[in-house]
């Protein structure tokens, strides 16, 4: 009679071991490590130099909240929205015309777009404060008739200047933001009963917004900007009253920093904006939203908390 010493089989047997774990090593980056240092130095660097350069650094300040300055930020931003309310509306005519299977109305809406967009902002700004040398008047009968020196305000030449030329850039927009939308969602719509405007309102337009929102708020945040552009027809903004006050002051290179520090807040306000109509014009094209900037910070608050609490 034969006893089986082998363990690992019958009724009373122990599972033999499982394989070993395998302890996963990060690999390490070190390339990472120095551009990170290099890139640390250089912007220390750059810090030391402009603060030991001949600038008048507390005169930014001294100036930061003054009633010229808060001024020339207010009509900024009202120029910004106005030329932004007439490049939109002006755009979405504009695609339409693309659109249009009539061949005078697209050579139309291609030929504008084909001239603002080839022409510098500036040059059509200066344009049109001198037309006066072509249209000595602006006569609209009853209504209104004066020269066009007193018509052509600089607020109104700002307007025209940076509005139509947006209207340009934004009909590009608009239309590669419904030509994105499949046609068959279309043809699928008026089989169901649904006129064109409902179509274009329900099923074409949601969709669209997801491509034409981003570059519309990039262009907003570039009109910001290129306001700064309306000082040569004489409209007092920002960067307008920042040259004054530099002439005045004695601080001409100061006061530019400080509106470029006015500037960079402006548009880190409308950055966080675009970012929250971004993620609203998302829902439905992806599994899950991508966290809110006070999501990650009380995600990662949360992670630091939770690793003390383990370690304790």
């Amino acid at each position: 009679m034969t006893v089986d010493t082998d363990k690992t089989t019958g009724p009373g047997a122990t599972p033999p071991a499982g394989p070993e774990a395998i302890k996963a090593i990060p690999v390490r980056h070190y390339g990472r490590y120095v551009s990170a240092v290099i890139a640390i130095a250089i912007l220390i660097s750059i810090i030391y130099a402009f603060g030991q350069g001949k600038i008048n650094w507390h005169a930014v300040p001294d100036y930061f909240f003054d009633d010229r300055i808060l001024t020339g930020v207010g009509k900024t931003l009202l120029l910004t929205v106005l030329s932004m309310l007439i490049g939109i509306v002006g755009g979405i005519l504009l695609a339409v015309m693309r659109l249009s299977k009539n061949p005078v109305t697209s050579s139309i809406a291609w030929f504008y777009i084909w001239f603002f967009r080839g022409t510098p902002v500036l040059v059509q700004l200066i344009i049109w404060f001198n037309l006066g040398l072509v249209f000595e008047y602006i006569n609209l009968g009853p209504i209104y008739k004066d020269y066009w020196s007193s018509f052509m305000t600089p607020l109104l030449t700002a307007l025209l200047g940076l509005g139509l030329n947006e209207a340009a850039y934004m009909a590009e927009i608009c239309r590669a933001g419904l030509l994105s939308v499949d046609e068959g969602q279309t043809e699928a719509s008026h089989a169901l009963g649904m006129s064109h405007n409902k179509t274009l309102r329900r099923i074409v337009i949601p969709q669209a917004m997801r491509v034409i929102v981003p570059p519309t708020g990039n262009e907003v945040i570039n009109m910001l900007k290129t306001t700064s552009l309306v000082s040569v027809v004489q409209y007092p903004e920002l960067f307008r009253y920042a040259q004054d006050i530099g002439q005045t002051s004695g601080a001409p290179v100061e006061m530019l920093f400080l509106a470029a520090a006015w500037y960079l807040i402006m548009t880190s306000v409308l950055s966080i904006g675009q970012y929250y109509v971004e993620r609203y014009y998302a829902r439905g094209s992806s599994r899950s939203l991508p966290a809110t900037p006070w999501q990650k910070i009380r995600a990662n608050v949360l992670s630091l908390s939770t690793r003390k609490g383990a370690k304790a």
